[in-house]
């Protein structure tokens, strides 16, 4: 199969430090090519990620009109050269205005919430059975539906390679909070799990120290750290991260906003380390509560939560990552929806 892929044209693939779907474009570029399928890439300039082909994009930003132009025109052309069984965008869907009457099956996939204007009118102008959607987390998918279109959620993937499994923590183990350190993502009500609890914990992430979340940093983490057992060690690359989840009882990001996926709740999984976070966005797809961790509505209900861990295992956890967030998982159902969308267009 014949692949063209595409990322936004502000991120290198794969990153050069940390990156989320950088990350996951590199992966299954990689990964297809590694199944004998060739791939063209479509990404900022310099990006390094080893495609068959590579185009870069002309235009530097997603945001401008002028660019966006470009960019459309770029990617007829690659398409016009390369000749793809299927175009895959994980980049912005303006793009993919000059194939939508065309008969090559298109893939548009989200890891944000859809914007639904857009989301619409892209579904009246395609051809039938042209263009189908992805959402990161079926929470997004359905989202997506509202507006129209084909959707399935195909979450991103953890590198289960790199992340080793700790069947087993010590007696003292800490409670781990691993995400940027703001509102939504729930440090303050960690800390106040881990001190009601009488658990140590970590604190891992960047934060701001601007605005409401340099606010939050500075009135609600800065004074709790280094007291009853909190401990704030700053970014983590990736093997303090997984040296960090492996060594942990469990944790603890309880959101407060509807997460679209949040690739670490999968990374703490794959090293066997339950979650504990809320009902929010794609949080209920990836916990069970009570076997791979818990959800919580209240503080209350997170310190009842990690009286509990002792009943989760660990190898559960492990089992649920490889299952669902491994990389041949995802690649699986993404190979899985470019055949069906290639027999589809066939039949016409």
């Amino acid at each position: 199969m014949r692949i063209v892929i595409t990322a936004d044209p502000e991120i290198e693939v794969p990153p050069k430090l940390y990156g989320g779907i950088e990350r996951v474009v590199d992966g299954l570029v990689r990964r297809f090519r590694s199944r004998g399928h060739q791939v063209c890439l479509v990404a900022k300039p310099g990006s390094e990620c080893p495609a068959d082909a590579f185009y870069p994009w002309p235009g530097a930003s997603s945001l401008s009109a002028v660019d966006s132009l470009r960019n459309a025109v770029n990617l007829w052309r690659a398409v016009r050269a390369f000749r793809p069984d299927v175009i895959h965008s994980f980049s912005r869907i303006a793009y993919l205005t000059p194939l939508l009457r065309g008969r090559t099956p298109i893939v548009m996939s989200y890891q944000r919430d859809p914007t639904m204007r857009t989301v619409g009118l892209a579904v009246k102008l395609a051809a039938p059975d042209v263009l189908r959607f992805t959402g990161c987390s079926e929470y997004i998918a359905g989202l997506g539906r509202q507006a129209g279109g084909d959707w399935e959620g195909i979450p991103n993937f953890a590198e289960m390679d790199a992340l080793h499994f700790s069947p087993t923590v010590a007696p003292d183990a800490p409670l781990v909070f691993l995400s940027r350190v703001e509102h939504i993502k729930g440090a303050h009500w960690a800390i106040e799990i881990a001190r009601r609890t009488g658990q140590r914990l970590i604190i891992a992430g960047n934060h701001s120290d601007s605005g409401p979340e340099g606010e939050y940093w500075r009135d609600k983490i800065v004074p709790e750290i280094g007291h009853g057992g909190v401990e704030y060690v700053g970014a983590v690359n990736d093997a303090q991260k997984n040296k960090l989840l492996g060594s942990a009882r469990a944790m603890v990001v309880p959101i407060q906003w509807n997460e679209p996926f949040g690739i670490v709740f999968a990374e703490a999984l794959a090293c066997g380390t339950p979650v504990i976070s809320c009902p929010r966005g794609s949080l209920a797809e990836i916990v069970r509560p009570g076997v791979d961790g818990f959800l919580i509505r209240s503080i209350e209900e997170g310190c009842e939560a990690v009286a509990r861990l002792d009943m989760i295992d660990r190898a559960s956890c492990r089992r649920r990552a490889e299952e669902a967030y491994s990389p041949d998982a995802v690649v699986a159902r993404y190979l899985g929806l470019y055949a069906r969308a290639q027999t589809a267009l066939s039949l016409r």
